[in-house]
């Protein structure tokens, strides 16, 4: 019976693994930290008597969750002794993940910043709500509040991200257009072409992770923002490329320096002009940008 009953376990696990690492991932913003969180709900999962489990998505996503939560706390504390600004980790999509708006919007860099801002709890209830749409009373068992309590945090948790999220809707289309235009602008030097197309209160983050050499602070406004990328790309020289990727369900710009992979530019979007500039240089946070991963809802 161990063994039948085992692979049941295994293939369940198997049918909804991509599902579990996108919640995990949503509420931690790292790959790394949400594959440990899958191997942490498999070693739960095995141990499962599943004759007393009524839905195993629903059981498999109250593990993953507990698991993450528990994560994200230690996070956070990891996160006040990083170097400079912290920033998600970019994945490497596939197609299909832009084909899903609301996936695609929920995985966004802007997004997870925004989720950022939202208490542990918070974030996890915001997420499986909005983005999964599980019912309150499951949410209720897996972060372990009342339903009545669940269902306040979400109100709150919505009402939140709604004031921070990006204004306006830009379509891929749209976004790869304007790209296209600051890719042109960066590498020719046009100081004119960048602050047309920059927000005059975009932001400029970037994460070194201390390993790699990287703005320590947000530079703000749009001129000294369009300086700082003209002076660092122009001392680059031919020794740097750009070219065009498909990052967290949206298209984003991939720096090779020495063709070897240096950096990935996520942008946000506010009412058609870029906003936000997201410049990932920390290796570690680079390695899922060699193979395409699969997000689920």
């Amino acid at each position: 019976m161990r063994g039948i009953e085992g692979s049941e376990s295994t293939d369940a696990f198997v049918t909804h693994r991509n599902l579990l690492f996108t919640v995990a991932y949503e509420m931690l913003g790292s790959a790394a930290d949400a594959e440990d969180v899958l191997q942490e709900t498999w070693l739960r999962w095995v141990d499962v008597d599943l004759t007393e489990v009524r839905d195993q998505r629903a059981y498999l996503v109250k593990i993953a969750t507990r698991q993450a939560l528990t994560r994200l706390r230690t996070l956070g504390r990891r996160k006040e002794s990083y170097v400079g600004s912290w920033l998600p980790e970019p994945l490497l999509t596939a197609p299909d993940v832009a084909d899903d708006v609301e996936l695609a919007d929920s995985v966004s860099m802007a997004m997870l910043l925004v989720l950022e801002t939202l208490t542990p709890t918070q974030r996890a209830v915001f997420v499986l709500r909005e983005v999964f749409d599980l019912p309150y009373d499951e949410i209720a068992e897996a972060v372990g509040k009342t339903e009545s309590a669940v269902r306040q945090i979400a109100h709150r948790a919505r009402a939140h991200v709604a004031e921070r999220r990006p204004r306006g809707i830009v379509t891929p289309a749209q976004t790869r257009t304007v790209l296209e235009a600051f890719q042109r602008a960066v590498q020719t030097g046009d100081l004119q072409g960048l602050l047309d197309i920059l927000s005059p209160d975009v932001v400029l983050l970037g994460d070194g992770g201390g390993v790699k050499q990287a703005v320590l602070r947000p530079i703000h406004g749009a001129d000294k923002v369009a300086r700082v990328l003209t002076a660092g790309l122009g001392r680059v020289g031919d020794a740097g490329s750009m070219h065009p990727a498909q990052v967290n369900g949206h298209p984003a710009l991939v720096f090779q320096l020495h063709g070897e992979l240096d950096s990935v530019l996520a942008v946000r979007f506010d009412e058609g002009r870029i906003s936000g500039l997201y410049a990932v240089r920390n290796p570690e946070k680079l390695s899922h940008m060699d193979r395409e991963t699969t997000l689920r809802r």
